[in-house]
């Protein structure tokens, strides 16, 4: 029998041509989605595979601890990669509280007058400096004014004045990510400023924290014109093995500055070398970053919210 005011034969259910077209256009972004995703993903698969080819016939551990020989045509990068170590975790040991600090003041303290916009339109001018740029800046300030001279210290703070504004911005995303009623709640009860910081708001977004400070680890190993203005050297003899290598009054060497070495400085070079270099560097790196994610995904699967 059929409803009053119904039409005979007609499905009140069935999808009109406007729902269909809907349809075809989700199914479109969809896959216009999925192939930008694709795009972006194989040119990474195939550079990562094209270095680890070309770079097997010296990737060994020998040539992580082995020293280089034979004019760096021959041998290891052990110098290089402690020399790394080194520059980027004494750039982050200063960058990180620094910048984490300037945008707990700025987030959480700071009015809205004309200065503080002008220190926010300075941090994100100062993130799109380029590194040649933090490398005279670097020259001048740490080797000549300060007269730390070309040592690793100098290169490890013109390294960490480059990745400073970024630091503050990503935390200042993050700590702006956490719900304005969490504060309140806290001043509710009577908690001070920075009692709430300390124990509701940093807590939550350490995660986001933490992610913008280990995505410079990548940006500080490989950047190379701020440390060869600055600390880097073309070669440094040290003791194979030794984690202790280079004290902050010395030059040392980097991997990257290696890499830029061995690739256009030194004839007769073992050609698999510069590769095997190249996939050190990038493993390091993603390594590094690997341990962030995990810690991130760990840190979010025990926020209160």
């Amino acid at each position: 029998m059929t409803p009053a005011g119904s039409i005979p034969g007609h499905d009140r259910f069935a999808a009109t041509p406007l729902t269909r077209r809907k349809a075809r256009v989700e199914v479109a972004a969809r896959w216009v989605c999925g192939g930008m995703a694709t795009a972006m993903i194989i040119p990474l698969v195939a550079i990562v595979a094209y270095l680890v080819v070309r770079a097997a016939p010296s990737l060994s551990p020998d040539f992580l601890f082995d020293l280089p020989r034979r004019g760096m045509t021959e041998g290891g990068i052990w110098p290089a990669f402690i020399g790394t170590l080194y520059l980027v975790g004494i750039s982050l040991s200063v960058s990180a509280p620094v910048g984490i600090l300037a945008a707990v003041y700025l987030n959480e303290y700071a009015r809205d007058t004309w200065l503080n916009r002008l220190v926010n339109l300075a941090v994100i001018n100062l993130a799109g400096v380029p590194s040649i740029v933090h490398a005279l800046f670097g020259l001048g300030a740490f080797v000549y004014a300060a007269r730390f001279g070309y040592s690793i210290l100098s290169a490890s703070l013109t390294l960490a004045i480059m990745t400073l504004p970024v630091i503050i911005a990503s935390t200042r995303e993050a700590l702006a990510s956490v719900p304005m009623a969490f504060r309140e709640a806290c001043w509710n009860v009577g908690a001070t400023r920075w009692q709430t910081i300390r124990r509701i708001v940093l807590p939550n977004s350490i995660s986001g924290i933490l992610t913008g400070v280990i995505l410079q680890v990548s940006r500080a190993a490989g950047e190379t014109a701020p440390i060869m203005f600055t600390g880097a050297v073309f070669y440094k003899a040290v003791a194979k093995g030794d984690w202790l290598a280079y004290r902050l009054d010395e030059q040392c060497m980097a991997l990257s500055m290696h890499l830029y070495t061995v690739s256009t400085q030194v004839p007769n070079v073992k050609e698999s070398i510069p590769y095997a270099t190249a996939v050190v560097l990038l493993g390091s790196v993603l390594l590094v970053n690997a341990a962030a994610i995990a810690l991130r995904v760990w840190l979010r699967s025990h926020r209160k919210w």
